[in-house]
């Protein structure tokens, strides 16, 4: 059965769609610790991240640091952390969060947001990854 990264990225759910190549999607998760939280999200179905192909291992690193450098000016966090659980999710995929603090990297604190907001920090961070 599909996960449902890869039925985001077969167009059969919807997303906030930060930035997307031949190799990688990025976006907005539905549950963020803060608004802007990310994932990027290698568009081949691999459950560990030690198994992902290099090319798309690689591509995942370096739009990460595309996208975490646009959260980062638009939201005005002095951090972008990453993290990579898998769990819930048995498709790899790299967290980016804003954070200010430590604390911030506790998925206890993540929580729906209205479409409204989230269709607003996507506007933002794709407008920071069009000036940067």
């Amino acid at each position: 059965m599909a996960s449902i990264f890869t039925n985001i990225i077969q167009g059969e759910l919807p997303s906030y769609k930060i930035l997307e190549d031949e190799l990688t999607i990025s976006i907005l998760t539905i549950e963020p610790i803060h608004l802007g939280h990310t994932l990027v999200i290698p568009k081949l179905e691999v459950n560990h991240w030690f198994d992902v192909p290099e090319k798309d291992y690689v591509q995942v690193s370096l739009n990460a640091q595309k996208v975490a450098k646009a959260i980062q000016k638009a939201t005005g966090c002095p951090r972008v952390l990453t993290a990579a659980v898998g769990f819930e999710v048995q498709h790899y995929h790299l967290h980016l969060i804003p954070a200010w603090s430590m604390a911030d990297l506790s998925f206890s604190k993540a929580q729906k947001r209205s479409d409204g907001e989230m269709k607003e920090i996507q506007q933002k961070i794709l407008a920071a990854m069009g000036s940067l």
